[in-house]
């Protein structure tokens, strides 16, 4: 088991399941079954394209970088993903959808390859992005209460009766 590994058994033993349902991540608590059960979990890099939505060009950028822990091989050298690896990637992805830097997730996947006593640097990275979702989250409803503003403007005009 790959230290990252380790790390995603460890968070869901602290947090997730101490955590009420209602803290817990949406996508932990109703999130998509693995393509195969663990233990015949050796996906292939198309396979796991196909399944994430990335390219294969992305996961091999994604290894090369460090954001991707170490990926079996086999005896010819084709890659081969894991369970675990997909979970990774789905994390990878809910902070690339957050807007994460690459710099801050790769430092991330380190501090966890680095192990426990990393706990509160991932927590502090984390926390510091999380201020800034927020206050994107918040730049983003001020734009959205304008847009419905004009929108109503637009929506009442189109109900009075025509003056000409």
């Amino acid at each position: 088991m790959t230290v990252i590994e380790q790390d995603l058994k460890q968070d869901l033993k602290r947090g997730v399941e101490r955590a009420p349902a209602s803290a817990r991540p949406r996508s932990c608590v109703g999130r998509r079954p693995h393509p195969r059960p663990t233990g015949q979990d050796r996906y292939t890099i198309s396979e796991v394209a196909a399944h994430t939505g990335l390219t294969a060009h992305t996961l091999r950028w994604y290894e090369r970088i460090g954001l991707m822990p170490h990926v079996d091989r086999t005896h010819t050298g084709q890659r081969r993903f894991t369970n675990r690896d997909l979970d990774w990637l789905d994390l990878v992805g809910k902070l690339r959808l957050t807007g994460m830097p690459v710099a801050d997730m790769v430092r991330y996947a380190e501090l966890v390859r680095a192990g426990e006593h990393t706990f509160a640097e991932r927590e502090e990275l984390l926390t510091a992005h999380r201020a800034n979702v927020r206050e994107r989250i918040a730049e983003l409803e001020s734009t959205l209460d304008v847009l419905d503003f004009k929108i109503n403007i637009y929506a009442d005009a189109r109900r009075l009766p025509d003056k000409a």
